[in-house]
């Protein structure tokens, strides 16, 4: 978690090959048993986490990287103003489909990069979250970047993402992907991963506190 205590971005900063992947998967994401099984099963862990270190009730969420929605319906249902934006377009008509079939009040999904929302609404959202996303672009401090413009003085960024060590490489590539099969192969590529150290530098570059890991 961080807290906001403006530049031009391109909206380039997607890699085709990440993006071609996940909407292959798209018809999937709320298939509890599919490839985003782990994504379902720590869902409960980290609202509870966000919930506990800032009530939801009533606050503007975007989260970045939606993918299907299941972080952003659940913080919704919490009482939360959210909108998820994603370039994955049909990762995206699923979490719309899902919305209107589970009545979910409250969340609205778009197809807009971090860098181009900064743009169009600068200092909007009382949080940010970011889950699992920024292994997967080109340039993660950009992406972190737009996270801080988007948010209004005083918000807060939720985020998540794997940790470069051999255990990650154990567990969530070689065990996910090649061992259970709980993940496509491919899904990971180890040297995308993010060490809390690297991260920490690159929320402290676009102008966040740290405040828990």
């Amino acid at each position: 978690m961080s807290t906001h205590t403006s530049s031009p971005f391109s909206s380039a900063n997607v890699d085709p090959a990440e993006l071609a992947k996940f909407s292959d998967l798209a018809h999937r994401w709320w298939d509890t048993e599919s490839e985003f099984k782990p994504l379902h099963q720590i869902n409960p862990l980290r609202l509870n986490w966000i919930q506990t270190l800032l009530p939801l009730k009533n606050k503007k969420v975007v989260d970045i990287g939606c993918g299907g929605g299941i972080l952003s319906d659940a913080m919704a249902r919490q009482g939360a103003e959210v909108l998820g934006a994603d370039l994955a377009v049909k990762s995206l008509k699923v979490a719309q489909l899902h919305a209107l079939e589970a009545g979910t009040q409250g969340v609205q999904y778009r197809e807009i990069s971090a860098e181009d929302l900064a743009i169009e609404q600068p200092g909007q959202f009382d949080v940010v979250t970011c889950m699992e996303m920024l292994e997967h672009v080109p340039d993660p401090q950009a992406i972190v970047q737009a996270c801080f413009d988007v948010l209004k003085p005083g918000g807060s960024l939720f985020l998540s993402t794997i940790n470069r060590t051999p255990a990650a490489f154990a567990m969530a590539v070689v065990g996910a992907e090649y061992v259970a099969r709980l993940l496509a192969k491919g899904t990971h590529d180890y040297r995308s991963f993010i060490k809390p150290s690297e991260l920490a530098s690159a929320l402290r570059h676009a102008g966040f506190v740290l405040e828990d890991v």
